[in-house]
């Protein structure tokens, strides 16, 4: 566990300036239990909700994105038959990079292509490692669940739900 937090932790105790809240393709819901922490993400297409839900899955774990400066990249590179597990894949490998080498990634100019019946993701991350002094940790996320886990296009482009192990 991260220093002042405990498994109680609750959504409603991550505070957020209204503009912020306002402008966020995501939004936290309260009702999942208290090791846990859940989100939906919006976007236009799926880029745009991986993209939505990378940023939903790092802002649990650190209380501001954009004190995350791009000093190291990694390519992500992966395939799946379905896009929600594409997806599931993808924010796993997040929080991997995170465990593994303690470098937290932010992710931009995701490609998402279908060949064959295959989802493929292509994206570069950017970073740098995590850096108590600078990026104001919230919890230790250890894993995505499968686990009421969804992704479905809706009529004003695509929503994905989550939980996530903290």
């Amino acid at each position: 566990m991260t220093k002042g937090f405990t498994r109680s932790l609750r959504v409603s105790d991550i505070r957020h300036s209204l503009l912020v809240i306002l402008f966020m393709p995501y939004k936290y819901l309260e009702e999942i239990g208290t090791a846990d922490i859940a989100f939906e993400a919006t976007g236009r297409d799926l880029p745009e909700l991986f993209t939505a839900a990378a940023d939903a899955t790092m802002n649990v774990m650190i209380d501001n994105l954009d004190a995350i400066e791009p000093r190291e990249t990694q390519q992500i590179e992966l395939a799946n038959e379905e896009v929600d597990m594409l997806l599931f894949d993808f924010l796993q490998e997040l929080i991997y990079f995170k465990d593994a080498e303690r470098l937290l990634l932010r992710v931009r100019d995701v490609q998402i292509d279908k060949k064959d019946e295959k989802y493929f993701l292509r994206t570069k991350a950017a970073g740098e490692r995590l850096d108590a002094e600078r990026h104001h940790q919230r919890a230790d996320v250890k894993a995505v669940t499968l686990h009421d886990f969804r992704v479905e296009k809706i009529d004003v482009g695509w929503k994905a739900s989550a939980i996530l192990d903290i």
